[in-house]
């Protein structure tokens, strides 16, 4: 039975712009329906309007129907019966779609007891067993907890939970595991899986993973420019595209595959002693390494709560010039190493030298903070959040250069223009606020800012995570421009074992706040000795037909 079906679906704007044109696409029940693309090509604005949630003074010619009841001009109480009855949706990013001042419990039996009049006892009953089906350890303690005392793992089970409260007969998911690690991911996929399957939902998936598409989705439509470019099969998507656009996406897709040749070489090399697995990176500082980290170590002290040791015992060199990679699990302890090594945590105890100098005291004054700065630049996942948004593009890398640098207003000004412009972006974008920016133009901008005072260490911390496939393809691009240009030390973290393979000399494996590995990057994903690096390498999606 045709559960969702789009039939010439058109989207205009009032000004006549034309958003989506001609989309067709199919969900039956028990069916997983994948709609990959780039960002802008109208994935998500097609997946809200099955649920009726169209721009204002939108003109929408064609059909949208669920289980056979037209969407585009339904009522605003049909509208409301589709939503609580028919299809639900699970949005990107969990702490955007509840509210932090109420409880998971609040959260979980709203829907039930006001749309549904289930009693209370009874809402909570169903809630508790609902996320019991996601899988959350205690969901009795659970629903006394608000937000922020979750993952972001854990976070969006209890959004999964909270779609399936209304038992809908389609469930809609808008990039659910984007921000997640592989084994977080891969545990979210299991999960809706399973409640696929128990429950026979239709499932329309949007994702610009690529391998997880492939792995997941039974049938893939292919977007760009708010029009469907391809539909098959996954397998035959991925195996035999048709349109260059599809190939493009492909190929711009990092992969984590090594050929058996390649593996069989590695292992013999570490067999030999060529390659150490989990001391390779504790080196002598006599070496003048860029980065030296010794036994490096933080623990938080929550008020009322457990201490949390975030690093233990850190060890780790970046040779000049040289890129690592840092990966691990949500909570391994990647970033707090991150900000202790740029200078925004103070270690309880260790060593930290950037280019021979220690690194571990806070500086003194003003000019000690500023050169320190200037010796090592950061670039976030997010950027909008990291850019101020009342600031154009060019003012924020021209006050970056005018406080690091003895440029004067208009030399600053050149320069700035010459950086956003070495990042892929036109003059143009100089006087562009962050809102008006695409998320790819948005981290160039982060990018040129941090590059332009010509940093010893440039560190990224999950900096292109966010990003669709081939505008992360540009921006690793650009990574590799600006290394064999400028030769800035990189320390790279991600949760992207393809990304960082493609990025990175050498990696660290990182485990509840320990390195549990390391060596070269080619070698440790080819041939992992520690049994942790091997669960992280085999939750990396892999299509269906070969799993």
């Amino acid at each position: 039975m045709t559960l969702l079906d789009i039939s010439s679906f058109t989207l205009d704007l009032p000004t006549g712009k034309r958003l989506l044109d001609d989309i067709t696409i199919k969900v039956a029940a028990g069916e997983t329906v994948g709609l990959v693309g780039e960002s802008g090509s109208g994935k998500s604005l097609t997946a809200r309007s099955v649920l009726g949630l169209l721009p204002d003074r939108a003109e929408v010619d064609g059909s949208v129907r669920i289980a056979g009841q037209e969407v585009l001009g339904a009522s605003k109480s049909e509208l409301l019966g589709i939503r609580r009855t028919r299809a639900s949706m699970i949005f990107q990013d969990p702490r955007a779609g509840i509210n932090p001042m109420r409880t998971i419990g609040d959260h979980m039996t709203e829907s039930l007891r006001l749309c549904m009049g289930v009693p209370a006892a009874k809402a909570r009953e169903q809630a508790i067993e609902l996320l019991r089906a996601v899988r959350l350890p205690r969901p009795e303690d659970h629903m006394s907890q608000h937000p922020h005392e979750f993952s972001g793992g854990m976070l969006q089970r209890v959004m999964i939970a909270s779609a399936l409260t209304s038992s809908p007969e389609l469930l809609i998911c808008d990039e659910p595991t984007t921000a997640l690690d592989v084994t977080t991911q891969a545990e979210i996929i299991q999960v809706l899986q399973e409640q696929r399957e128990a429950r026979q939902m239709g499932m329309l998936f949007i994702t610009h993973d690529l391998h997880l598409a492939a792995s997941i989705c039974d049938r893939v439509y292919v977007m760009s420019a708010g029009q469907v470019e391809e539909e098959g099969t996954a397998r035959r998507i991925f195996l035999s595209p048709s349109t260059d656009y599809t190939k493009k996406l492909i190929a711009a897709t990092p992969s984590i595959d090594v050929s058996p040749e390649e593996a069989a070489e590695l292992a013999a090399a570490r067999a030999a002693g060529g390659i150490a697995p989990a001391d390779a990176l504790a080196v002598n500082p006599d070496a003048k390494p860029m980065v030296f980290v010794k036994e490096l170590s933080k623990t938080y002290h929550p008020r009322g709560r457990e201490s949390v040791k975030a690093v233990i015992g850190a060890d780790l060199v970046i040779p000049r010039g040289g890129s690592l990679g840092v990966v691990g699990e949500s909570g391994s302890g990647k970033s707090t190493l991150a900000r202790m090594i740029v200078g925004l945590e103070q270690p309880d105890a260790g060593e930290i030298l950037i280019a021979g100098a220690s690194r571990v005291a806070p500086p003194k004054n003003r000019a000690e903070r500023i050169a320190r700065a200037r010796s090592v630049q950061m670039v976030f996942q997010d950027p909008y959040l990291s850019l101020d948004p009342r600031i154009a593009a060019g003012r924020t890398v021209e006050d970056a250069l005018r406080l690091h640098t003895k440029l004067d207003r208009d030399g600053a000004r050149r320069r700035a223009i010459e950086m956003l412009e070495a990042v892929g972006l036109q003059e143009e974008h100089a006087q562009a606020l962050p809102r008006t920016l695409s998320g790819g133009q948005r981290q160039r901008v982060a990018l040129a800012r941090a590059i332009a005072v010509e940093p010893d260490l440039l560190v990224m911390d999950e900096a292109t995570s966010a990003l669709d496939v081939s505008v992360q393809a540009q921006v690793l691009d650009l990574i590799d421009r600006v290394r064999e240009e400028r030769g800035p030390t990189i320390l790279f973290i991600s949760h992207d074992l393809g990304v960082v393979r493609r990025v990175c000399d050498e990696t660290v494996v990182m485990r509840r706040g320990e390195i549990v590995e390391a060596g070269e990057t080619e070698s440790l994903l080819a041939n992992p000795q520690h049994e942790y690096t091997r669960t992280l390498i085999d939750s990396v999606p892999k299509p269906a037909w070969v799993a």
